[in-house]
């Protein structure tokens, strides 16, 4: 996935699908970023949560979001 907003910020990011579990990450020296969500059974609403990481091996919450599909 191709990440850019209007700060001028672009970033690649990995992402997998599977067994209901999102995956998203990125690993860059200085700033990774990971984010885990779960969708739900109905497929209308995915609980995702985001980390980050300065160091590639500390990791503190970053973001924590909800996407509901609207009908």
């Amino acid at each position: 996935m191709l990440y850019a907003d209007e700060r001028g910020v672009a970033r690649i990011y990995q992402m997998s699908l599977a067994g209901g579990v999102w995956k998203m990450w990125r690993e860059s020296s200085g700033f990774s970023q990971r984010m885990t969500g779960t969708v739900s059974s109905d497929g209308n609403t995915s609980t995702c949560h985001g980390e980050l990481s300065r160091d590639g091996s500390h990791w503190e919450q970053a973001l924590d979001v909800t996407y509901t599909r609207k009908h």
